[in-house]
């Protein structure tokens, strides 16, 4: 399999585990939210870096605008590890379309299914650096100095939407917009789900299964 989707709500390691995969199978690893934000960093006037702007008005990009920067990336990978993108129906159906013109086709969508307590205690416990982005946890990948940034010496802090209740709030949201999307993809027989719920070696595990590449191809279901 060398054509795979990562999806799963926030706090799910989709893109730890997708990066691992992509590792694994000698693809790239493509984060849509990467893709936008470098866009949005670039100086240049091109026509995507102002279609992806429109993010700093409050409103989204388009499924169109987001599908060409995707896309765009794809025409120079032989294979991919998909992570943030497709996130709705339209875009998945684009993303079809695009594929079956490039006489290639989507080998597996992989879901990861975590439970509410488990994303509170990885995303609560996040820690980011306002100055330069880079993130820590506090109990998992801690700075040196308690509170302060290894890389620049900042001080950390908490994002609001890493506090519980808007963690919560994020959940709910993405499970009901992404529900149609679930849908789609388990209709169309390629969507595979994962229990995340435990360490990162044992998900890559259950997700290499998930593909046929581990001791077993049996696919692993939510408890």
């Amino acid at each position: 399999m060398k054509r795979i989707i990562m999806m799963g709500p926030p706090g799910a390691g989709k893109g730890t585990q997708g990066v691992r995969l992509a590792r694994t199978l000698t693809v790239p690893h493509i984060a849509s939210g990467d893709l936008l934000r470098r866009l949005m960093a670039e100086d240049g006037d091109s026509e995507l870096a102002r279609a992806v702007r429109v993010i700093h008005e409050g409103r989204m990009v388009s499924d169109e605008v987001a599908s060409a920067i995707v896309f765009r990336e794809l025409g120079n990978a032989a294979g991919f590890v998909l992570d943030g993108f497709p996130r709705n129906v339209a875009q998945a159906e684009l993303l079809s379309k695009y594929l079956t013109e490039q006489r290639e086709h989507l080998d597996a969508v992989l879901y990861l299914h975590v439970t509410e307590e488990v994303v509170v205690a990885r995303i609560g416990g996040r820690l980011t650096c306002a100055r330069c982005g880079e993130t820590y946890h506090r109990d998992h990948e801690p700075p040196v100095v308690a509170g302060i940034c290894d890389r620049c010496g900042n001080q950390l802090e908490i994002r609001p939407d890493d506090r519980p209740d808007h963690i919560r709030t994020r959940l709910h949201l993405y499970e009901e917009r992404t529900a149609p999307l679930v849908g789609w993809y388990e209709a169309h027989g390629l969507l595979r789900h994962v229990d995340a719920d435990d360490s990162q070696e044992t998900v890559f595990e259950r997700c290499l299964r998930a593909i046929g590449r581990g001791d077993s191809a049996e696919v692993e279901f939510p408890k």
